[in-house]
């Protein structure tokens, strides 16, 4: 089992869903965590703190340059730094390009690409002065293929992993790594909303998710956040020391269609 004890992981969107269970994979290592994400945090602080680590939390709103240094200057003041960041915050909106709301592309492109350059760009200097460090870009398999009417989300998710390929080649002599994750279909809130959709139209919630799936991931069955903290986890790993610049498919099968 990999052993994180003594670092320190800021994981951005980890109040829930795929953030929360890569932070629980994170503690359960020995890794101190910094939770982000609106909302009272308390209920999520407690469950990270049953691991016996030291937690905080910081409410940036990561579209917001400004917020994101405060929250970097957080966990340099409270944590002594970052050494695992996980750019993982992530919005979506779905719609034809030509009616595409101009304000859900620039939230998404804020939420989803530019706050992982923020991130990136203020967390680097302390990892390269420690001498260690870890960036893990939780994509998507649209990073590497198109859907319609998700103009901004495959454009954010692109550009994550061409930044991640970029962040892997300038650190490449380092000990620091940069790498990108990409999951297919996982039962995040956002998910499940496209499947009551289909359930309000009149199918049956079980064949709503069965046909979603379908659709594109041939395991027919979700990814999960604890996959995807394990994932994670081998990044952080000695063994994971030379997986550098990587977008790294965990789908079910979806891109090797």
């Amino acid at each position: 089992m990999t052993t994180l004890n003594g670092k320190t992981a800021l994981v951005t969107g980890s109040t829930s869903g795929i953030g929360l269970g890569i932070a629980l994979s994170l503690a359960k290592a020995g890794a101190n965590l910094i939770l982000n994400g609106f909302g009272d945090a308390s209920a999520v602080i407690a469950q990270v703190q049953a691991f016996g680590v030291k937690v905080g939390h910081h409410p940036a709103d990561v579209s917001d340059p400004a917020q994101i240094a405060d929250m970097i200057a957080y966990a340099e003041r409270e944590f002594g730094g970052v050494d695992i960041l996980v750019n993982n915050a992530g919005i979506q909106h779905v719609a034809a390009v030509e009616d595409f709301p101009v304000e859900r592309w620039d939230a998404i492109i804020a939420i989803n690409l530019s706050s992982v350059f923020h991130s990136t760009r203020l967390s680097l200097p302390g990892m390269k002065a420690k001498g260690w460090g870890r960036i893990v870009n939780i994509a998507s398999v649209h990073g590497q293929v198109g859907s319609v009417g998700k103009a901004a989300y495959v454009a954010a998710k692109h550009g994550v992993i061409g930044l991640t390929k970029v962040v892997g080649l300038e650190t490449a002599t380092s000990n620091v790594t940069c790498n990108a994750i990409c999951p297919g279909w996982v039962l995040t809130p956002l998910v499940q909303k496209q499947i009551d959709d289909r359930a309000a139209a009149g199918v049956d919630p079980q064949q709503a998710q069965h046909d979603l799936l379908a659709e594109k991931q041939p395991s027919l069955e979700f990814v999960t956040p604890p996959q995807l903290g394990e994932l994670v986890l081998f990044l952080c790993s000695e063994a994971g020391s030379q997986v550098r610049g990587a977008a790294w498919n965990i789908d079910g099968g979806w891109l090797a269609q």
